[in-house]
């Protein structure tokens, strides 16, 4: 192998992402728009500069779209799941019983900002956390900056194994480790997150009313983000699938009993400067009693933590559904550079019977059943009096644009692998980046990446085989810089363009985009510094 590691190809290598981040961020494309250009760029540095004849670059494609499929089969289901929520009246069931829970108005704050965002974070995501809470918080009585702000920074935690863990499956369709480094990699990704727990928690209390807040809510704060942070890595013993769904779901039942604890169960005197909140009480709303109580909306979440634990423990049960593989035979192929990427009878053999999406699939299935026997639908349909929009057409609107870049990125990801882009810039940046220093900056790639695509999931795609190349260049622990960005990519979520776009439309501020950002960027700068000195300790100790 004879890559040209010089001025020129390092920047045609990292040119589609520099293509990327203009066209997301100064352009305002779509991501399924410069998804799409995206690929067209790599592909023709790939074919001009890198000597890539077009059966590589058709392998590198076919590959991109199949790793695709790994994690659709995830959205797609929970992305069911939620339409079925959200039209049966489950979700307003939730809210309903949480804002009921207590009379003191940061408990509340803290349920739905960030306990209430990060359970749905964990089952649904792809924006969705951000869509229903803001305006909830804005009815609440939150200035409608903060009602963005607050949510988008406490859910990070739960970003990149939410969603039945979407980013970790990604991740692992990217990148060529061993089954020890990518246990290791689990459990030090969830390590370095759970700074991300606390972190967020005690930002939320500080945005709602400074010093004072602090002192009536750290209790509360380290309960939760204890369940959360440190729950997260217990459940990826279980499977790293569940990492984010089980701690979040622990939490959000947990909230009932805190509510009982006479600290939080009344109001807060003490409390007297309350910035995020309107001075002036937000005009009443009337309520519009869902269908169910809170406990059949809980149902769904108890049905999908009872299969999917008991797919992960249950062996024989987990043997069976496993038996099933199905993949396709790719040749091996290489570049005019002498890259050769080698051939497989079955390229990353897919479980459909095991995978995260199976038991997403039955939850949604069984929850169907049971609240159409109910007649939920009809019924909130009545009491709401929303649109005639069917399940299966709101779940179209809302999975086809959030698959359309997932397959893009990892397309254009493996042609960037299979041409030697990746490795031309692991190459560079190792040549002038001392090891630790590089251990240290690492998770700002995954910033970087998840700010450009606004997706900490896309971040991983782009740049997780760039992390490992580097890694085994400068001698690092491969697991530990994994993890570094992965926890990176959650963080950049934080002040992600589309993000922001999201929470300023649902609370009715847009154009308010450069104010919600404000707040979260001091947030995302002292996670990336807490992450970097924590990924260097974690080298120093596994290496």
């Amino acid at each position: 192998m004879d890559l040209p590691v010089d001025i020129l190809h390092w920047s045609l290598s990292i040119l589609p992402v520099v293509v990327l981040a203009f066209l997301l961020i100064q352009l305002r494309w779509t991501a399924q728009q410069a998804g799409a250009f995206g690929i067209f760029v790599a592909a023709a540095i790939a074919l001009f500069a890198f000597r890539t004849p077009l059966d590589t670059l058709a392998v590198a494609g076919a590959k991109g779209v199949w790793d695709a499929i790994f994690i659709l089969l995830v959205i797609w289901p929970a992305l069911l799941l939620y339409q079925i929520m959200d039209k049966s009246g489950g979700y307003e069931a939730m809210r309903q019983g949480i804002t009921r829970l207590s009379k003191n108005e940061l408990f509340i704050v803290v349920a739905l900002g960030w306990v209430f965002t990060s359970f749905l974070q964990g089952i649904d995501g792809f924006g969705t956390p951000i869509a229903i809470v803001a305006p909830l918080l804005v009815a609440f009585g939150l200035k409608p900056i903060y009602a963005v702000a607050i949510p988008i920074i406490a859910h990070i935690w739960a970003k990149f194994y939410g969603t039945l863990g979407a980013g970790w499956l990604a991740t692992l369709q990217v990148v060529d480790i061993d089954q020890a480094t990518t246990m290791a990699t689990a459990y030090q990704s969830a390590i370095l997150i759970a700074i991300q727990a606390f972190l967020g928690g005690f930002m939320v209390v500080w945005m709602y009313g400074r010093w004072p807040a602090i002192r009536h809510g750290w209790p509360l704060v380290l309960i939760v983000a204890a369940i959360q942070g440190l729950g997260q890595i217990a459940a990826v013993a279980i499977d790293p699938a569940l990492a984010a769904f089980l701690p979040a779901t622990v939490a959000l039942l947990a909230l009932f009993p805190l509510a009982r604890w006479k600290r939080y169960a009344l109001p807060a005197n003490s409390i007297v400067d309350r910035p995020a909140m309107l001075t002036s009480p937000v005009e009443a709303i009337e309520e519009k009693s869902p269908p169910m109580g809170t406990a059949m909306a809980f149902l769904p979440y108890i049905m999908l933590s009872i299969i999917a634990v008991g797919t992960s423990v249950i062996e024989p049960l987990r043997q069976a559904l496993s038996a099933f593989t199905f993949g396709f035979p790719f040749p091996a192929v290489s570049t005019g550079f002498g890259l050769t990427i080698p051939g497989t009878e079955t390229y990353s053999a897919l479980r459909p019977f095991s995978h995260p999406g199976a038991g997403l699939l039955v939850t949604a299935f069984l929850t169907w059943i049971v609240f159409q026997s109910r007649s939920y639908f009809s019924k909130w349909a009545q009491i709401a009096q929303k649109g005639a929009k069917s399940m299966l057409a709101g779940l179209i609107d809302t999975a086809v644009p959030a698959s359309v870049p997932i397959i893009a990125f990892l397309i254009l990801a493996s042609i960037m692998k299979h041409s030697g882009q990746n490795e031309v810039l692991a190459l560079g940046i190792s040549a002038v980046a001392p090891a630790y220093a590089f251990a240290f900056l690492s998770n700002g790639i995954g910033v970087v990446g998840a700010f450009t695509t606004s997706s900490s999931t896309s971040s991983n795609v782009l740049f997780s085989d760039l992390q490992i190349t580097i890694a085994r260049l400068k001698d690092l622990p491969e697991a530990t810089i994994l993890a570094a960005q992965s926890a990176g990519g959650t963080i950049g979520n934080a002040i992600a363009p589309a993000n922001v776009v999201m929470g300023a439309s649902t609370a009715g501020i847009n154009g308010k985009e450069g104010e919600i950002m404000r707040k979260t960027l001091p947030w995302t700068i002292v996670a990336f510094l807490l992450t970097g000195v924590a990924t260097v300790f974690l080298v120093i100790i596994t290496a």
